[in-house]
């Protein structure tokens, strides 16, 4: 047995990548958070040995032998210190899977532990897994939510699939307990969805999307919100609507809860997506609102538009013109970031504080839903705008 030569020669390469500074983009700016201008999870940073045989006996010509695809859609939290990312990661054969990247810094330097997050094997009907939310929550665990998709057997379509919420939880990042399912009693099918950081009435709460159909939300009106008494056997009886699909919106295909809410003086900041149809099919963006600090379904601030939109490169790849986040980490010290994946390919990070978000949530207006409406609202800023660039420009004379 030999290590084929061509590894230390890709390592290199590799080394080169997860060592790079990740600086802020300049070119692109709004007042409410950063972009910076790389990825901080691609499918290049994926450990060589996950995806190649090393050995030059039984791979001569060092081919790729388990592929990797994309990494997406993770998951975030801080401990002790350290920043978190449970990414989903897509093989080439498609199937997902789950790994725990970390760094020191919440921008770069991200690195995936030696092997990849097994998952105990309890549902014999899954097929595939992926986009699991990561809430430390106050009974002490740190429970991640999840995708858990099977066909669905009940129609002759070889695409149809089922979608359920599945739950595991953990203390350490690396030992993972498998709890039931959750079930929704009103629901037939669940995605994105995200537990609530802390008991809501003694209970454990959840941000669930109602949804008739793998694909379509149906007669799901948008975010949902339920309670479930026991985490052991977790069983959501009523949902009440929280952030409402709209028509002509960004929503108004469908919506989602992404990253766990995040507490603040004034109420729980959330930070979710929308989708809307295209002619070049559906957009995905990520937006915000927030909900009442005693009542956690009660939508009292929703600005109107999206908060982050896919840009430039992002773009392109597997699943063009789409943005989206199921991980941020707020930490102490008031600063915030948000991950996101861009076109079902890579992950990306922005960058912004408690007090950026907070003012954007609830001091930017409301979408006033009609184009009359939109063009006065405009109208108004840009009359306020007028007066004090006149009375500056008057002053400086």
């Amino acid at each position: 047995m030999s290590i084929h030569p061509q590894y230390e020669k890709e390592l290199a390469k590799q080394q080169a990548l997860l060592n790079r500074p990740n600086e802020v983009d300049d070119s692109f700016y709004n007042g409410i958070y950063d972009r910076y201008q790389y990825p901080v999870l691609t499918r290049e940073h994926i450990p060589l040995f996950w995806r190649y045989d090393l050995d030059e006996d039984t791979n001569p010509y060092f081919q790729e032998r388990l592929g990797v695809n994309a990494v997406m859609n993770s998951g975030a939290i801080e401990l002790n210190g350290k920043f978190y990312l449970v990414a989903r990661v897509e093989g080439n054969d498609r199937k997902s899977f789950f790994a725990v990247a970390e760094s020191d810094s919440p921008v770069e330097g991200f690195r995936f532990r030696d092997y990849p997050v097994v998952l105990p094997d309890t549902c014999p009907e899954e097929t595939n897994v992926y986009d699991m939310r990561l809430t430390k929550h106050e009974d002490g665990y740190i429970y991640g939510v999840f995708c858990s998709e099977s066909k669905d057997t009940s129609v002759d379509d070889l695409s149809a699939a089922v979608a359920a919420a599945g739950i595991v939880r953990t203390k350490d990042l690396e030992t993972w307990e498998r709890l039931p399912n959750l079930k929704t009693l009103r629901s037939p099918q669940q995605r994105n969805v995200v537990l609530h950081p802390e008991f809501v009435d003694g209970k454990y709460a959840f941000y669930t999307r109602p949804m008739d159909d793998f694909i379509d939300t149906g007669s799901g009106g948008g975010i949902g919100f339920g309670l479930c008494g026991d985490i052991l056997h977790p069983v959501i009886d009523e949902e009440r609507i929280t952030s409402k699909r709209k028509y002509h919106t960004i929503t108004e295909a469908k919506n989602g809860a992404g990253a766990v809410p995040i507490k603040t003086p004034e109420g729980w900041i959330h930070i979710a997506h929308g989708v809307r149809n295209t002619a070049a099919g559906l957009r995905y963006v990520i937006y915000a609102f927030a909900t009442a600090m005693e009542d956690p379904a009660k939508v009292i601030a929703e600005p109107g538009g999206l908060l982050i939109g896919p840009r430039a490169g992002e773009r392109v790849g597997d699943v063009s013109n789409v943005v989206f986040t199921n991980g941020a980490i707020a930490r102490e010290n008031g600063e915030v970031y948000i991950y996101y994946a861009s076109s079902d390919t890579r992950m990306h990070v922005a960058a912004t504080a408690i007090e950026k978000l907070t003012d954007y949530v609830f001091h930017t207006p409301s979408d006033p839903l009609r184009s009359p409406d939109c063009v006065a609202q405009r109208c108004r800023l840009i009359e306020r705008n007028l007066k004090l660039l006149g009375r500056v420009q008057k002053e400086t004379k």
